[in-house]
């Protein structure tokens, strides 16, 4: 993949749906870090290496292959959250989602498989599970989410065991298919919907229409029950709708779908595979329980995580730096902003923060104007998909990030075309954020 100069990058903008969309530039004029003043190599610790962290440590690597970077990643392999959801319907298998960190371990200075245990920001240290210390002069978090299993009753280690949340793709995305596989035909799979905000807003939804082309083709007496948090579906409800209503039957009494809407999970019983809410209990043979969520843990380590009650971070749009906690840079979903939590704005993110910090290690002001794009792309069978795109741009009056009027768009329908260009949208960023 070629090199980007980053005064180049500020002239790229979102392209045609099959590319990677990118974003515009953040920043705000700043003084230069101090540890580029001496000629020192400045050390820059990423922590967790997904879509955003990833990204971040590939391009800084490209803009200012002065600064050291170390990735701290506790798994393998990256398995992507993005297309996940088709394994569940026997589209994909996990070796289809799972790629090596190959490039990234080539690019960096140092990749480290451990988990961090501790961050102490007035030290700027960071140290892990393996008993290793990491001196920083910029911290990236880019851990993601943190499931709160607390805030559903009864949904402890051992209920865990049972019931899959499949919110992280991995292994748990293999067992919820397995589970799927083995229910009876004529069972019901209940699944849930947290309470927004939450990673990747049309997820679940998706889901449903995922595990519906499933069961049409294995198992067509078989039946979904969506339990959701929300008053009313909350991503692309039109075209949702229209694909339940033109695939699964949805409205009419051979439905595989019902949806319940203020239907949130408050407890759990993996015996007698019951989901209570206010309402009623509700029995399933597979159950699917996705928590409430909040910033990464990581996060919370770096006492970073102050907005919207202590579950989000707040940040300086221009450069992603913790307004709580300089030098601690937070991206994707961890972060409390207008964005939707997505692999795509973590992408996008992680090279406006590269950008950002590469000025600043430089010695020069970073862009006034951010720019920032999301692409999703949500499928609603083994052969159709559709999208939701939008452009958000600083506005200096309203210290925020706002989408631009006349530069949003969204499917009119489902279509194969659109699947081609999920396809390929998920190859271009897959080689993007890992340099495959």
């Amino acid at each position: 993949m070629a090199i980007i100069d980053r005064r180049e990058f500020l002239k790229v903008s979102a392209g045609a749906a099959s590319a990677v969309a990118v974003g515009g530039l953040a920043g705000c004029a700043t003084t230069p870090n101090a540890a580029s003043a001496g000629g020192a190599r400045p050390k820059v610790v990423v922590v967790g290496a997904g879509f955003g962290g990833a990204t971040f440590a590939r391009y800084l690597k490209m803009w200012y292959p002065k600064a050291e970077v170390t990735v701290i990643e506790p798994n393998d392999k990256f398995v992507s959250c993005p297309f996940s959801n088709t394994v569940l319907a026997g589209i994909n298998k996990m070796d289809d989602i799972t790629m090596p960190y190959d490039n990234i371990k080539k690019v960096v200075d140092n990749f480290v498989k451990d988990t961090v245990t501790a961050i102490d920001s007035g030290k700027k240290t960071v140290t892990t599970k393996g008993g290793k210390t990491f001196a920083y002069d910029k911290l990236v978090l880019a851990g993601g989410v943190e499931l709160m299993f607390d805030k559903v009753e009864g949904y402890n280690a051992e209920a865990q065991k049972t019931i899959m949340h499949a919110w992280k793709a991995g292994p748990q995305t293999a067992t919820l298919r397995k589970q799927l596989e083995e229910m009876p035909d004529g069972g019901t799979f209940v699944m849930s919907v947290p309470m927004a905000p939450y990673r990747c807003p049309p997820g679940p939804y998706e889901r449903a229409c995922q595990v519906a082309h499933y069961f049409k083709q294995a198992k067509p007496k078989s039946k979904i029950i969506i339990l959701d948090g929300n008053p009313d579906i909350a991503s692309k409800k039109g075209l949702f709708l229209a694909a339940w209503k033109k695939h699964y039957g949805y409205d009419t009494p051979n439905s595989m779908i019902e949806y319940r809407a203020n239907n949130m999970p408050r407890a759990v019983d993996p015996k007698k595979m019951m989901v209570g809410t206010e309402f009623d209990d509700v029995k399933g043979d597979v159950i699917n329980v996705v928590p409430p969520m909040r910033a990464a843990e990581i996060t919370g380590m770096a006492g970073v995580r102050d907005g919207n009650n202590g579950t989000w971070c707040t940040i300086d749009y221009r450069t992603f730096e913790s307004k709580v906690v300089p030098n601690v840079h937070v991206l994707g979903d961890s972060a409390l902003t207008n964005f939707p939590k997505s692999g795509s704005v973590a992408n996008n993110t992680g090279k406006m923060c590269a950008y950002a910090i590469s000025e600043m290690f430089s010695g020069r002001a970073v862009d006034p104007a951010p720019v920032v794009t999301n692409t999703c792309y949500s499928a609603s069978s083994d052969s159709t998909a559709f999208h939701v795109a939008t452009v958000f741009r600083w506005n200096e009056e309203k210290q925020s990030m706002l989408p631009e009027k006349g530069a949003n768009g969204v499917s009119k329908e489902e279509s194969e075309l659109e699947f081609a260009y999920m396809e390929a949208w998920a190859k271009n960023v897959w080689a993007d954020t890992l340099g495959l």
